[in-house]
């Protein structure tokens, strides 16, 4: 019998309300697991229904405390081959991984099913889904961390997973080694901008000019003392900050933060959305090109700072639809700054998720990439189904909405060529997917 003591404390929400009155007493059981569930929790079958089993795998066989339909673990009475040692001390209690404990092979396959299932669910059962790309490269250059005031101290994290609670953390193996060595020295910053009440977010991003900081949360008031930004300075410089924001304004800017995308260099605004890894990102950009291979006028709906956008310029009239003024200046700067090297690179600003660009608006592009966030964006997939698109790159964090969005497309003569999904998001259940259509 394999103890798993360690994961037995990191006990879900509803146990720990549970022990509050909230719910009845979690009642001890040896469960059989059968499945992993969609969200990375595996799943067994108990008398009234499904048991959701953090940190079990399939084929086990566990002696765990269940409440509300949810299991703690105390024991692993019957491990699974697949079973490895997790490569982090905080696994168990930190919110940021709830796989490390499965080998990479059956991981990889689980999300390939993911994809399968969004597809099935929705009717398209003959879809051909490639194998998973492990995009994972040197880690995530990109993290964001929870800063508070337990017991007097301040202390920096990621958020328990099922709670409130801050798990302070002195490693992170999904990060790049550059920025895991910056954020894990990064206590000065967030003592100094914390508020004497609540909590603040530092968003950190690893640029080719060094990590870049921006801190949420710490109010205008950290802002008007002087001698709080003088301190923040100071702490930004002897971590080699690129530079440091405070809720979206730049107070120390040692090098200009800078990203290579093709052939432009784009320098985000602090805290813009960047793809998790930069092989992610470059994945995502060859299997999109590859999409629209030989398009001439292209669309990039949700365009960001110009992950797509910046590369499909090479060969193609691109343009970038946003809503965040502040990404769409830093991608039209980065277009203009690369000289002859792109086409032209027009903007616009537009909602899409309230205001999509209407299928007559399209009428001069022959090819689209969308982009856009969890839940998708049904209104815009409608139009760029009426429009005289040909070539269609659909870019997705999410399986379901995917699934949802695709079926409408081909339902209006777009035909699916290729469905890849890219792990950027390691040892979690998110996968992202790239689907190719033409008509």
């Amino acid at each position: 019998m394999k103890r798993l003591s360690r994961l037995a404390r990191a006990r879900p929400a509803q146990a720990r309300n549970a022990q509050k009155g909230a719910s009845p007493a979690p009642e001890e059981r040896v469960l059989t697991v059968a499945a992993m569930g969609a969200r990375g929790d595996a799943v067994a079958e108990g008398a009234e229904g499904a048991v959701y089993v953090p940190f079990a795998l399939p084929g086990e066989t566990v002696r765990a405390r269940v409440v509300a339909g949810r299991a703690d673990i105390v024991e692993v009475l019957s491990p699974s081959a697949d079973r490895q040692a997790p490569p982090c001390r905080h696994f168990g209690r930190c919110g940021g991984c709830q796989l490390q404990h499965w080998r990479d092979a059956p991981y990889l396959a689980w999300k390939r099913e993911q994809v399968m299932h969004a597809l099935a669910k929705r009717g398209l059962n003959g879809a051909h889904v490639e194998d998973v790309v492990p995009a994972w490269g040197e880690g995530r250059r990109r993290a964001a961390f929870h800063a508070a005031r337990q017991g007097g101290k301040v202390r920096i994290g990621f958020i328990e997973r099922g709670g409130a609670r801050l798990t302070p953390i002195e490693q992170c193996p999904v990060l790049a080694p550059q920025l895991e060595a910056v954020a894990l020295k990064i206590s000065p910053l967030a003592e100094l901008a914390l508020p004497e009440r609540g909590e603040i977010t530092l968003h950190c991003l690893l640029t080719d000019a060094g990590v870049d900081v921006s801190i949420k949360g710490a109010g205008r008031a950290a802002l008007s003392r002087r001698a709080s930004l003088e301190q923040l300075s100071e702490a930004a410089a002897a971590l080699g900050l690129a530079r440091l924001a405070l809720d979206g304004e730049p107070i120390v800017e040692r090098a200009k933060p800078a990203l290579r995308m093709g052939a432009a260099v784009v320098s985000p605004p602090p805290g813009a959305f960047l793809q998790p890894t930069a092989l992610g990102e470059e994945t995502l950009a060859r299997l999109t090109l590859d999409a629209l291979k030989g398009s001439e006028r292209v669309i990039d709906l949700f365009s960001g700072i110009g992950t797509f956008a910046l590369r499909l310029a090479a060969y193609a009239e691109v343009t970038a639809a946003e809503s965040d003024a502040e990404m769409l200046a830093a991608l039209k700067k980065a277009a203009d700054g690369a000289g002859g090297a792109l086409k032209q690179v027009s903007i616009l600003r537009r909602d899409l998720l309230r205001t999509p660009i209407a299928s007559l608006e399209m009428r001069k592009f022959d090819a689209a990439v969308i982009d856009p966030p969890r839940s998708g964006a049904r209104l815009q997939t409608e139009q760029i189904a009426r429009a005289p698109i040909r070539r269609l790159a659909y870019v997705s964090c999410d399986p379901a909405s995917f699934a949802r969005d695709i079926k409408i497309l081909i339902e209006h003569g777009f035909t699916l060529t290729r469905i890849t999904p890219v792990d950027q998001f390691r040892w979690s259940g998110h996968v992202e997917v790239v689907g190719a259509l033409e008509r």
